[in-house]
């Protein structure tokens, strides 16, 4: 076992003693899929009430340890997040915009009651886990090591309260094309029966609730010829909110671009902040607001909506096609990828691989 020292914590590394081998390894990186496949790493953190962020280490990748009574398994206090490391065309490995997810980390931890980790200490751990399996870092096309870090209550108690034992922990996996044919547009189902948050809930948090929550409307829309389900507002079910993971864009024929602003209910992505950037630096209107749903059903049947798109980290930037609903479908599946998505998504991606000058500075190196 060895130690190395950030400054802000000492991070105690022990090596697995049965790795995957080259050749195991780069089987794997052929064919990675999706969220299929891990390293041969971890990183775990451990936190308590008393002693706060302690015990960081890497570690081999293998099953946690819980009592049956973790809080995590009967609260659900739980939160997590979803990056990826990019390798440049010179072989050095980097990531995009970390910083912001460590905020929205800590912003998830203040809705659930846990603890919040320093963003230096979340960029550490992701540094920590590549220096040890970057060799797992694909360099195909549009292929990537998608890092999941992730934070659950770990106290062993029956009481309902916020958890005095808390467990931090990065795992990666390799991650291939999400679009295997290519990038085209999708059908989305819109729910009219269930919602994904309210009002002062926990939609504006990345924990796995939400994404519960949204996995029987989801079935409902697979069963409907949909890739992905459309969430409207609580409140009213007239407002747009989000996909079930994905946040929305709709393009208008005079040039404007408009998308759901965030009310409380929306999870602030990060491709969404950037693909906002993205827009305005091309002298472009974009507006943040409410969206009736009506104002995009008609809008695409009367052509005032030019480009619907979708977009999150896994996918990037996902064209919509076809909105259909019980009863009514508008758009055309079949029809190509708008011009403007498929340009905001070529210039986001050419920063994230290193193809693009990062005029913003939103990359940082993980292996330097």
């Amino acid at each position: 076992m060895t130690i190395t020292t950030t400054g802000r914590l000492a991070f105690a590394r022990t090596v697995s003693p049965t790795p995957r081998t080259a050749d195991e390894r780069a089987a794997i990186l052929a064919e990675p899929g999706f969220g299929k496949h891990f390293t041969d790493h971890m990183v775990a953190i451990d936190w308590t009430l008393d002693e706060g962020w302690h015990h960081a280490r890497v570690e081999p990748y293998g099953p946690l340890l819980l009592d049956p009574a973790a809080s995590v398994l009967h609260y659900a206090q739980e939160i997590f997040e979803g990056l990826k490391a990019y390798r440049h065309a010179d072989g050095s490995l980097w990531t995009f915009r970390p910083e912001r997810n460590a905020e929205r980390l800590q912003r998830s931890a203040r809705r659930l009651a846990l603890p919040e980790l320093p963003t230096e200490v979340f960029i550490d751990s992701i540094r920590e886990l590549i220096a040890v399996d970057a060799a797992w870092a694909p360099s195909g096309d549009d292929q990537s090591l998608y890092l999941r870090p992730f934070m659950i209550a770990n106290e062993s108690f029956l009481g309902v309260r916020a958890a005095q034992r808390v467990g931090y922990y990065v795992i990666a996996s390799p991650a291939g094309a999400y679009f295997t044919g290519g990038v085209k547009p999708v059908s989305i189902w819109l729910s009219t029966e269930y919602s994904r948050a309210g009002t002062g809930g926990t939609g504006a948090a990345k924990t796995g609730g939400n994404y519960a929550a949204s996995l029987l409307p989801q079935n409902e829309a697979a069963a409907n010829g949909c890739a992905q389900v459309l969430f409207l507002d609580a409140a009213t079910g007239t407002r747009v909110d989000e996909l079930g993971g994905m946040n929305v864009f709709l393009v208008y024929r005079d040039g404007r671009v408009v998308t759901p602003e965030l009310s409380g209910t929306i999870l602030e992505g990060v491709t969404r902040e950037s693909v906002i950037q993205l827009v305005r630096d091309r002298g472009l209107e974009v507006e943040e607001r409410e969206v009736p749903i009506d104002e995009w059903r008609d809008g695409v049947a009367s052509g005032e909506i030019s480009e619907v798109f979708a977009c999150g980290t896994a996918a990037v930037i996902t064209p919509i096609g076809e909105l259909k609903g019980t009863g009514f479908s508008v758009g055309d599946p079949a029809a190509p990828a708008g011009e403007l998505t498929m340009s905001i998504r070529g210039e986001l991606t050419d920063i994230q691989y290193g193809r693009a000058a990062d005029r913003h500075g939103w990359l940082t190196r993980l292996d330097a």
